[in-house]
């Protein structure tokens, strides 16, 4: 699947920290969009690891934006989440990595990936700034 509840709520994430005039807990995040606080900590925790994201410790500690928005794109934020480039089928890259070994009968594939290829950029050319204005 291209986009999971990951990508999304951390896209969210992002808009309310984009906002937000100090750090926001996990908490507080989660509260105001509706998810899950083990859920969205996940989240927040490999946006900060990924250094998209400041976390703070302590009593006002929480997390904002260690980027600016027009340096955030969405194939970034995706990539961070999932762990891996979000993919729109279930293929290999490459017609070498095939895991059936059938690459050389597949009419499908040049096409799939073509397609990967256009959504690839697509995704790389949208950035957080372009969703908030």
């Amino acid at each position: 699947m291209l986009i999971t509840r990951a990508s999304e709520y951390a896209i969210l994430s992002l808009i309310v920290l984009s906002k937000a005039e100090s750090p926001m807990d996990s908490e507080t995040l989660s509260k105001e969009l509706s998810i899950s606080k083990s859920f969205l900590a996940k989240i927040l925790q490999s946006l900060a690891k990924n250094e998209i994201l400041k976390s703070y410790k302590g009593v006002h500690g929480g997390f904002t934006l260690l980027k600016e928005p027009k340096d955030i794109n969405m194939l970034l934020i995706m990539s961070c989440v999932e762990g891996k480039a979000p993919a729109v089928f279930d293929c290999a890259s490459s017609e070498d990595d095939c895991p059936s070994d059938q690459a050389s009968l597949c009419n499908i594939w040049p096409f799939l990936n073509k397609l990967q290829g256009k959504i690839d950029t697509f995704l790389a050319e949208i950035t957080l700034e372009d969703i908030l204005n």
